[in-house]
C-alpha cells in the first residue's frame, strides 16, 4: 500500500509547484471580493446583501466567460506537449479575440439585464443599494475576461505565476481604491457600495494590462507573442475553441447559478439570511480556490499528457492531484468547524448599537452554513479537480450534461424545498447545496474513469 500511495505522493511536489501560483492568483479575485464584503459590511447588513445580490448576477455572466477561455488552456498544453509552437500562437490568438468579444457580448447582457433586480421579490433597500454596484462590475466583466485569455494561454504553457503578479497588482489597487472610495478619503467622494464597484472595475484594469505588457515582453512567450502578423481568421479554430469552450462554460454556469439560486432564495427569507449566506458563500470561495487552482494544474498535466500520447501517466498524475486536494479539504472541514462561530465577525461590525440585533442574528446563521459548508469541502474540492482532469482529456459534454443533472435536477430542488417550505430556512438551502455538490463528485469521477480505461486500453 506505502508502494501504491508513492507513486501518487511523488508527484505532489510538481503539482504544488504548478498550482500554488495559480491558486495564490485565484485567491487574490477571490480577495477582491473578501475586501468589498469586510468594508461595505461595516455600512450595515443591508449594504452586505447588496453586494451580494449584484455580485450574484455578476457571477452568472463570468462563469459563462471563464468557462469559453477554459478552452484555452488544455489546446495551448497539447500543442506544447507535442512541441508545436506555430498551432499554440494560433490558438493563442484566437482565443484572445474570442475572449474580448465575449467580455463586450456578457457587460452589455447585465447591463440590459439591471431592472430584472426590481422584479425578484428581493428586499426593497437592498435593491437600491445593489443597483448602481451592479452597473460597475458589470463593466468590469470586459477587462476581466480579456485578461482570462492570457492567463489561460500563459497556463497551458505550464507558467503559472504572470497571472498570479497581475492579480496580487490587482488586489493591492482594489484596497486602496476601495478605503477612499468607499469611505470618502482625501479628494475622494464617500461613495458607499458603489464606490467598492468602481475599485474593482479599476483593479481588473490593471491586471490586464500588466498581463499584456508581460506576455508581448518576456522571454518566455517571445516565440508566440512577438512578430505576429494578422492574415486571416481560422474559422475551424474558432469553432473549435467554441465547441470545447461552451461545455465548459455550461459547467460553469450549472454550478454558478446553483449557488446564485441559494443567494436569491436566501432573499426570499430576509436580508439577514442573505448577509449570512454572502458570508458562508464568500468564506467557502476562499477554500475552493485550493481546487480550482488544482483543477488548473489536472488540466494543464492531462492535456500534456494527452499531446504525448501517454494515457498511464495522464491516469497516474491525475489521481496524484485527486489524493491531493482530498488532503487540503479535511484540513478546511476541520478547520470551519473549528472556527465557524468566530470567522463571521470578520465581516460585520458588532459595536453598533442600532444594527446589534441584526447583526447577532446574521452571525449566528452564518456560524450554522458554515457547518453545513465544512462538509461539503471535500465533494466540492474533488468535483473540481476531476472536472479540470476532464477538460485536459477535452471531454466536455457529458461533465456538462452530469453538472446539469446534478446541480439542477438534484441539488436545487432540495435546496427550494429544505429552504422555503420547512422551518431550516438557509441551512436548508445549504443542504441542497451539498447534495448537488456531492453527486456531481461521485458522477465525475465515474466519467474519468471510464474515459481514461478506454484510452489506455486503446
Amino acid at each position: 500500500m506505502i508502494v501504491d500511495l508513492s507513486q501518487y505522493t511523488k508527484e505532489f511536489q510538481y503539482n504544488l509547484k504548478l498550482a500554488s501560483p495559480v491558486i495564490v492568483g485565484l485567491l487574490g479575485h477571490t480577495f477582491v471580493q473578501l475586501v468589498d464584503n469586510i468594508m461595505v459590511g461595516q455600512l450595515g447588513t443591508a449594504e452586505l446583501a447588496a453586494v451580494s445580490l449584484g455580485n450574484s448576477f455578476f457571477f452568472v455572466a463570468m462563469s459563462l466567460g471563464i468557462g469559453f477561455s477554459t478552452a484555452i488552456t488544455p489546446l495551448v498544453a497539447e500543442t506544447d506537449g507535442a512541441k508545436d509552437i506555430a498551432a499554440g500562437r494560433n490558438v493563442f490568438i484566437h482565443g484572445l479575440l474570442l475572449c474580448t468579444f465575449i467580455g463586450f457580448f456578457l457587460s452589455l447582457a447585465v447591463l440590459v439585464s439591471k431592472p430584472l433586480l426590481y422584479q425578484m421579490g428581493q428586499p426593497e433597500e437592498v435593491v437600491v443599494i445593489a443597483f448602481p454596484y451592479l452597473k460597475w462590475v458589470a463593466i468590469s466583466l470586459i477587462p476581466l475576461i480579456s485578461f482570462q485569455g492570457f492567463k489561460q494561454f500563459s497556463e497551458g504553457l505550464s507558467h503559472t505565476r504572470p497571472a498570479m503578479y497581475a492579480t496580487l497588482l490587482g488586489n493591492v489597487i482594489n484596497v486602496v481604491l476601495n478605503y477612499f472610495l468607499i469611505f470618502g478619503f482625501w479628494i475622494f467622494p464617500k461613495m458607499g457600495v458603489e464606490g467598492a464597484a468602481i475599485g474593482t472595475l479599476v483593479s481588473r484594469c490593471s491586471m490586464l494590462v500588466f498581463m499584456a505588457f508581460y506576455v508581448r515582453f518576456n522571454k518566455h512567450f517571445i516565440a508566440f507573442a512577438q512578430g505576429i502578423v494578422w492574415k486571416k481568421s481560422d474559422w475551424n479554430l474558432f469553432k473549435k475553441i467554441i465547441r470545447l469552450g461552451f461545455p465548459s462554460a455550461l459547467q460553469m454556469f450549472f454550478e454558478v447559478v446553483f449557488f446564485t439560486a441559494a443567494i436569491w432564495l436566501s432573499g426570499f427569507l430576509g436580508k439577514n439570511p442573505q448577509a449570512a449566506n454572502q458570508i458562508a458563500l464568500n468564506l467557502s470561495s476562499m477554500t475552493f480556490m485550493f481546487a480550482m487552482g488544482l483543477g488548473v494544474t489536472a488540466m494543464i498535466r492531462v492535456g500534456n499528457q494527452k499531446g504525448k500520447g501517454d494515457f498511464i501517466t495522464l491516469k497516474r498524475v491525475a489521481y496524484s492531484i485527486f489524493l491531493l486536494i482530498f488532503l487540503f479539504d479535511i484540513l478546511f472541514c476541520i478547520f470551519f468547524l473549528i472556527m465557524n462561530s468566530y470567522l463571521p465577525w470578520i465581516y460585520l461590525d458588532g459595536s453598533n448599537p442600532l444594527q446589534i440585533t441584526d447583526v447577532r442574528a446574521v452571525v449566528q446563521m452564518a456560524s450554522t452554513l458554515l457547518i453545513v459548508s465544512a462538509f461539503f469541502q471535500i465533494s466540492d474540492g474533488l468535483q473540481a479537480v476531476v472536472l479540470g482532469a476532464l477538460r485536459g482529456l477535452q471531454d466536455v459534454n457529458i461533465p456538462a450534461l452530469i453538472t446539469f443533472f446534478s446541480y439542477g435536477i438534484f441539488g436545487f430542488p432540495i435546496s427550494y424545498y429544505l429552504g422555503l417550505h420547512t422551518s431550516m430556512g438557509a441551512t436548508g438551502i445549504w443542504i441542497g447545496l451539498l447534495s448537488g455538490l456531492t453527486a456531481s463528485a461521485i458522477l465525475l469521477y465515474i466519467r474519468f474513469n471510464y474515459m481514461t480505461k478506454k484510452l489506455i486500453e486503446n
